[in-house]
């Protein structure tokens, strides 16, 4: 299947190349911020001398240089604060991402050993072995010959051969789907993470040049905290695949153990669970946003995280119930149940 063959790693990538390359826009927002931040520094130094000449006090010259400081920040917005801000926050996503690739790298080979030790056990069976082996599927048919009796266990051979396979791809389908989903989550948050970060980014200026006017001087504190929120969207999503990770990890250990130990064992509880925790994870990616504000407590963004965790609670459910409804029809025809 096309879909089933999407590189999301490179779309990850792409998206980081698109922050980076979009990162020249917010220079078409200095002039304008230099303008709106120059007035609201006049008014600012304006109001507070006029205040101390008028009360007769001495001039604080210290809290008037806040409007200048927050300028230098304007007119070196691309690295001095851009740059500064992903430079101390880089070493957290890489950290994280380094931290799954070793996870899935073990979860990859945990899994090449079950299907390895699966296949083996089926062989060693009889009755399962013309189930997997061509050879040995040929071998039977060769020693039944060709009696009324035989053709009928041929026959029934060849169904319970086509059922099987029939089993195994809808089974292998339906999890490809679900992997497919759960790659689609990542990307959806990595997504909206770059969109709200390029919009921070280029938007930037401006947000510092309304902290100079009064009344709007939280505007800065808020800048820095959403940018930070939204920027630990990607640590946070891949610590959570990370965790998932390390359960499938843990489950395909048991698998091989029992599949070591445990001549009469069977997969399908094994398949079953996999199939949760993949829904689990589909739905546990949307609350990332909540849990990276926990981290770096950011307003503004409360309402997206309602909508978009209400949503997923939603979708969650239904797929979990067309997921259950569906496995138990096929699972029931293809056995005879």
């Amino acid at each position: 299947m096309v879909l089933l063959s999407v590189d999301f790693s490179n779309l990850h990538t792409i998206l980081e190349s698109l922050y980076n390359e979009m990162m020249p826009l917010c220079e078409d927002m200095l002039d304008v911020a230099k303008g709106l931040a120059g007035l609201g520094a006049l008014f600012y130094v304006a109001v507070r001398v006029w205040q101390s000449l008028a009360r007769a006090e001495p001039i604080d010259v210290y809290p008037l240089l806040r409007p200048f400081a927050i300028g230098i920040c304007i007119m070196l917005f691309p690295t001095l604060v851009l740059g500064t801000m992903n430079t101390v926050l880089s070493p957290i996503v890489q950290g994280t991402h380094r931290m799954l690739e070793g996870q899935t790298m073990d979860m990859q080979q945990y899994r090449e050993q079950k299907d390895r030790l699966e296949h083996e056990a089926m062989l060693r069976n009889p009755e399962t072995a013309y189930l997997v082996s061509d050879e040995e599927f040929d071998r039977q048919l060769d020693e039944l010959g060709w009696s009324p009796d035989a053709m009928a266990t041929r026959m029934g051979m060849y169904m319970e051969v086509g059922m099987y396979n029939l089993e195994k791809n809808i089974r292998d389908a339906f999890r490809s789907l679900l992997e497919l989903l759960f790659s689609a989550a990542s990307l959806l948050i990595d997504t909206v993470r770059t969109f709200f970060l390029v919009v921070l980014s280029i938007l930037g200026p401006i947000a510092f040049a309304f902290s100079v006017w009064d009344g709007f001087q939280s505007t800065l504190s808020q800048w820095f905290t959403r940018y930070i929120s939204v920027y630990l969207w990607l640590p946070v999503s891949d610590l959570f695949s990370c965790m998932l990770a390390k359960i499938q990890v843990l489950m395909l250990q048991n698998d091989i153990l029992e599949l070591q130990n445990n001549p009469n064992y069977s997969l399908d509880n094994s398949n079953s669970v996999y199939v949760i925790f993949m829904l689990i994870g589909i739905i546990g990616y949307f609350t990332v946003p909540t849990v990276a504000g926990w981290i770096v407590q950011a307003g503004g963004a409360g309402n997206y995280n309602r909508n978009i965790n209400r949503t997923a609670t939603k979708a969650g459910g239904f797929a979990a119930g067309a997921a259950g409804s569906g496995l138990g029809n096929i699972g029931g025809r293809l056995r005879g149940k």
